[in-house]
């Protein structure tokens, strides 16, 4: 099996340089970074101990930047050794607060390569962030000594690794010293295998989301003193926030929006290409207002945010919240705003997000289907807007500490 995983890993790196000669962007990006990753690589100070950890993306970086957060306080001569296997983290991870000393996109997943990595930076211990199982640089890590954790980790029944024929990925768990996962139903498939080195924790994003949605609460007062959009478009109301939204969402909210200019609604769409942006002004019409237009409040009722980076701080603004992405499968961040403690509503289909049906049943967050389930579900939050705000901060802050819990216990296991 393992020869059989081998061959897949040079099929699936032909296939790579095969979209990226035909001029698919992203692929393009990951073979050039990992061409030139060799030459960017950096002797560690030997006194160093590194801590490797690998993200497939920036969600998983935001969930392991915490847990690096919390090492770099506590092990004075700590080293963090990031690496990425998605052009999508390693672009924009900067723009996070972190203590990153070194980031390297992960070499594609050959033996030769994982022995030159791990060789190379002689990590004593490494953190793969949910589900980055690359076997060839796992499995010689942990031959090599290296002390290796899964964290935030979330498992599924499908999953390859409960399956007859899934004994090769099997062996891929085995070599964790030890796997901190999100929820029961997590342990109790890891258990059902055999492995009893599983702890639940929770999910460490809790901890980053609220970390940085209360510096960007101090961000937002620097904001006030420069344009305060919000402020001015607002004064004084809170809003619907609309945020991430793909055209599904926008089809649902926009006649909402029309037929109530007594409410005040933003509007952050996931695509804000001009063309996009043009297509929500022309259907929303004399209701709307663009973020880069905005100069003072001429009675419209919703402001349109055409930028990246403002979500966040609109979430500040806001006393609920529809989020993107339930429709397609592809939810975006929940917690944002639950921070804030807006309820939030979204599309059905949930399964892979377990915050989501954690929100549901908690009673703070609701799904929507149609235009009519719509309505329905913002004016129950209406009715109860007082108790569901209170009831969301408590369920956010009840979720934080899943970073202190796991670097407590692996602690104890590095020694």
């Amino acid at each position: 099996m393992h020869f059989l995983y081998d061959l897949a890993i040079y099929v699936y790196g032909a296939l790579i340089a095969l979209a990226a000669f035909l001029g698919v962007q992203k692929a393009k990006e990951w073979k050039k970074g990992r061409r030139l990753e060799r030459k960017k690589w950096k002797s560690i100070d030997k006194n160093k101990k590194v801590f490797w950890f690998h993200c497939a993306s920036l969600g998983e970086f935001d969930q392991g930047n915490v847990l690096m957060q919390k090492i770099k306080s506590k092990e004075t001569n700590a080293f963090i050794l990031l690496t990425f296997f998605s052009p999508s983290g390693m672009n924009h991870y900067s723009k996070r607060e972190h203590c990153v000393d070194a980031a390297y996109y992960l070499p594609l997943d050959t033996l030769s390569n994982a022995k030159e990595f791990v060789s190379f930076f002689s990590p004593q211990v490494a953190f793969f962030v949910k589900y980055e199982f690359w076997a060839n640089h796992i499995i010689h890590a942990q031959k090599s000594g290296v002390k290796i954790f899964c964290v935030a980790a979330l498992f599924r029944r499908k999953q390859v690794f409960f399956k007859w024929y899934g004994g090769f990925f099997r062996q891929i768990l085995n070599a964790f010293d030890f796997i901190y996962v999100q929820n029961k139903e997590s342990k109790l498939l890891i258990e059902s295998i055999g492995l009893k080195n599983v702890l639940i924790v929770g999910d460490t994003r809790y901890d980053s989301v609220y970390k940085n949605c209360l510096s960007m609460t101090e961000s937002q007062k620097e904001e006030n003193n420069t344009n305060g959009v919000f402020d001015k478009f607002l004064l004084g109301e809170k809003a619907i926030i609309i945020g991430s939204s793909w055209p599904k969402e926008e089809s649902l909210i926009i006649p909402y929006i029309k037929n109530n200019s007594d409410k005040k609604f933003i509007i952050a769409p996931h695509d804000v290409s001009k063309k996009h942006i043009r297509n929500i002004c022309d259907q929303l019409k004399d209701n709307v207002v663009k973020y880069t237009d905005f100069t003072e409040q001429k009675g419209k009722n919703c402001l349109l945010v055409d930028t990246i980076g403002h979500l966040t701080n609109a979430y500040f603004y806001g006393e609920m919240a529809f989020i993107g992405g339930g429709f397609s499968g592809s939810l975006h961040n929940i917690l944002e705003p639950a921070v804030f403690g807006l309820p939030t509503f979204y599309g059905p289909n949930i399964n892979k997000f377990p915050e989501a049906i954690e929100f549901i049943n908690q009673g703070i967050g609701f799904i929507v289907t149609d235009q009519k389930s719509l309505e329905i579900v913002i004016d129950k939050i209406d009715a109860n807007l007082n108790e569901l705000t209170k009831q969301t901060k408590e369920v956010i802050k009840s979720k934080i500490g899943a970073a202190e819990l796991t670097y407590s216990h692996c602690k104890g296991l590095i020694g």
